[in-house]
């Protein structure tokens, strides 16, 4: 984001407080907001009608762009949260591909095709005879930066050549 937006000081990050996944999300946002010189403004969705709420604590923050955290409230709702994030004309990142199939700018996350062909690996090893308890906890090893152009020509943002390099997919 900081490549993307170089005046960034200020991220609204929309996520749900009561969501453990959040918390440590939130906690290492932190650090990588605090050594490039960014504040994170945390708004707590806790329902569907605090969405509306969020954006508006979030346009009174100042915020120049908006980080959207994993959560079931925020999936439920990203038809809503993409369109009120285009409609402040920020830039955002989003948690899952399907934020840009309703409009979203960017998403960095876990391939999850990748996911699901490891997965298949752990299948095999068990219908082989191998015990799920002796098997062992992998992390994900890919993850796929995809950018939607159409929204940053909609929000009048020009995404870097270097970053468009580095995106696994650039929807056009």
């Amino acid at each position: 984001m900081k490549e993307i937006v170089p005046r960034l000081s200020r991220v609204a990050v929309l996520g749900t407080s009561t969501n453990p996944g959040n918390t440590q999300s939130l906690r290492e946002t932190e650090l990588a907001a605090s050594a490039f010189g960014v504040k994170l403004q945390f708004l707590d969705i806790l329902g569907p009608k605090d969405i509306q709420t969020a954006f508006q604590d979030g346009r009174k923050g100042r915020a120049d762009a908006v980080l959207v955290l994993a959560g079931s409230i925020l999936n439920s709702h990203r038809t809503q949260v993409v369109e009120l994030v285009v409609k402040s004309r920020l830039p955002a990142i989003y948690p899952y591909p399907e934020y840009l199939e309703d409009g979203g700018l960017m998403t960095y996350s876990v391939s999850f095709t990748d996911l699901f062909r490891r997965a298949a690996t752990y299948v095999d090893k068990i219908l082989k005879g191998s015990k799920p308890a002796d098997l062992p906890v992998e992390q994900p090893t890919k993850f796929e930066l995809i950018i939607n152009l159409n929204v940053a020509k909609q929000i009048c943002l020009t995404i870097p050549p270097n970053v468009l390099a580095r995106a696994d997919k650039v929807i056009r």
